[in-house]
């Protein structure tokens, strides 16, 4: 009893203290709160696509002829009454349910001024893409002013990617991708191409829109899914209107119709602001199309046809590597400017044949038709995954989960979208493979003097996407530097494409006709001292000892240390040659 009373007398002598402390830290919270501002979700997006190439690319969009720059003193500004005139009106000819508010307001300012460069470069890439989804939106019989959608999610950007994993024109996630039969591989993602992917969002719009009859839903739906949206719609009691549940949803999505309204006035009203569009180098007019039924490369369109580089993947952003993996079944579309179309008609068979001075032989081509048939599934990463744990998880090497991602070092951060392989892949042709068993495994029909590597050379190897030095030497029964030497190789550096030795010359004294042999190939001097005891490695940009050792079978961080002497493990430099580990002999 007395323990009690004294523990009673002790709790109420503290008590103000404790609610001194309760109070000092509400405090600090809602300081913290007042100062931290949190920016835009739909503001931050826009900075974030700012900075991607196409919109500074000289051939495409010249910036000197934007109209938008001008002084600062002399871009208009209009009164509300202004503004919910001119949205009134386009409310009354549109199904859209157009409004004005503060809301609204602050997105108007965003694109009419604070962002006018961006909105000229966006204007001048709409007569690229709006006629095309006019034609689509028209066709599903669907309000034209959703083409304005494409503005608010990738800025009229083809090959625009979000932080989280949505990619193209209309920003399409990949399961919602998969679910419009949008195709993604190694090599092609329809989330990238502006026709399939427009056609994909008009059949989720208009099922979205069979849902909630109100087009601000759908916009919402769109944007945020349609959960987090019937979430919203039974916490206000039930309410259809975006108003009215707007501060139920997910802050990114309570910017959205707003956005879509400026962005929607703003492009309808830009002559009245001042803002003309940046020249975009090409037109929709100009643009047409034509398929492609054989492998074929960018480097043999542009180097054949004398196309630019920049202007083929500007226009093509479907193939991701450059390559367009064809094939008489599984044929592939290919924009082109109408000026050139005449002369890839006149000269396609020479064209799938050429071989380019420098880029992807056509043994390799043929293997990406194979390699793209493979299934992929999107892999979020979890924390404390590294690159080769979720490689080996999904029976892959590292150096294909990098290629198939476009990843240039061996980091991945938590929560990350990546594409990895799935289900039963189809055989990559082995070496040995003639083009008869190649069309009977893949289903893939080629002409030919289309083949892999025949048997008339079976000393060689085709590097293929994903594999690496150590692996050949595996499947072949050598070593590394057997084929560093055989190959006169600098490093461990290989390409796609590249044919190498993976059996040992053989040295003869005499050929068939009695005349000397060619002296057989030494080691290259690039990878070997002059007593020839150890194997070298040029550093490359970005490189560091890890990953270095990473390369070679066998190699150690510590080991690399002890060899060179080096101290500092952070201070290699690029163009620095080091020697990596003794050379078997």
């Amino acid at each position: 009893m007395i323990l009690k009373k004294l523990l009673s007398l002790f709790l109420i002598s503290i008590s103000p203290f404790l609610l001194f402390a309760q109070d000092t830290i509400k405090s600090d919270s809602t300081s913290r709160k007042t100062i931290m501002v949190e920016d835009d979700p739909v503001v931050s997006m826009l900075d974030s696509l700012a900075n991607l190439k196409v919109l500074y690319n000289t051939t495409f969009l010249n910036s000197g002829q934007s109209g938008s720059s001008i002084p600062e003193d002399a871009i208009p500004s209009f009164p509300d009454s202004v503004y919910r005139a001119r949205i009134t009106q386009m409310s009354i000819q549109s199904p859209f349910e157009y409004v004005y508010n503060t809301d609204v307001r602050k997105f108007i300012d965003l694109y009419a001024f604070r962002r006018r460069a961006l909105t000229a470069r966006i204007l001048g890439l709409s007569q690229i893409y709006f006629p095309l989804f006019e034609e689509q939106l028209d066709r599903f019989n669907m309000p034209l002013e959703l083409k304005y959608l494409a503005v608010i999610e990738s800025a009229l950007i083809p090959n625009a990617n979000s932080r989280a994993g949505a990619k193209g024109l209309w920003q399409f996630m990949y399961g919602t991708g998969k679910v419009y039969s949008l195709k993604i591989s190694s090599y092609v993602d329809d989330r990238y191409d502006p026709i399939k992917s427009t056609i994909a969002a008009c059949e989720h719009l208009n099922d979205l829109y069979n849902i909630y009859g109100n087009w601000s839903l759908v916009l919402a739906a769109y944007n945020s899914g349609a959960g987090n949206v019937n979430k919203a719609i039974r916490r206000a009691g039930g309410a259809k209107n975006f108003w009215i549940i707007q501060r139920y949803l997910p802050r990114e999505t309570r910017s959205y119709v707003p956005a879509f309204i400026a962005a929607s006035y703003v492009l309808t009203y830009a002559s009245e602001h001042k803002i003309t569009p940046v020249d975009p180098g090409v037109l929709f007019y100009e643009i047409d199309t034509v398929m492609v039924k054989n492998p074929l490369s960018f480097g043999q369109i542009s180097e054949m046809l004398h196309v630019p580089m920049d202007e083929l993947q500007f226009l093509n952003p479907t193939f991701k590597q450059g390559v367009i993996p064809a094939t008489s079944q599984n044929p592939y579309c290919l924009r082109l400017r109408k000026k050139y179309i005449g002369d890839f008609v006149n000269n396609e068979n020479a064209l799938y044949a050429y071989r380019t001075k420098k880029g992807m032989t056509r043994d390799s081509l043929i293997a990406a038709a194979v390699i793209n048939s493979w299934e992929t599934t999107d892999y979020k990463v979890k924390s404390g995954e590294t690159l080769a744990g979720i490689a080996k998880k999904f029976h892959m090497t590292t150096q294909e989960l990098k290629y198939l991602n476009g990843l240039k070092r061996n980091y991945v951060k938590p929560r990350q979208h990546l594409l990895v392989y799935c289900g039963t892949r189809k055989k990559v042709p082995e070496r040995s493979t003639t083009l008869a068993s190649l069309t009977a495994d893949s289903n893939i029909k080629l002409k030919a003097d289309s083949t892999i590597i025949t048997a008339d050379n079976p000393n060689f190897h085709m590097v293929l996407a994903g594999e690496n030095l150590t692996k050949i030497a595996e499947d072949n029964k050598c070593t590394a530097n057997d084929l560093i030497r055989w190959n006169n190789l600098d490093g461990m550096t290989i390409f796609v494409g590249q044919k190498l030795k993976v059996t040992a010359p053989v040295e003869t004294t005499e050929n068939s006709n009695n005349q000397p042999a060619k002296t057989v190939a030494r080691p290259s001097r690039k990878n070997v001292d002059s007593d020839e005891r150890y194997l070298y490695y040029t550093v490359q940009p970005g490189d560091n000892l890890w990953g270095i050792a990473e390369k070679f079978d066998g190699a150690t961080v510590s080991q690399i240390k002890k060899l060179n002497n080096i101290q500092n493990a952070q201070r290699i430099q690029p163009g620095q040659k080091i020697r990596i580990m003794p050379v078997e002999r």
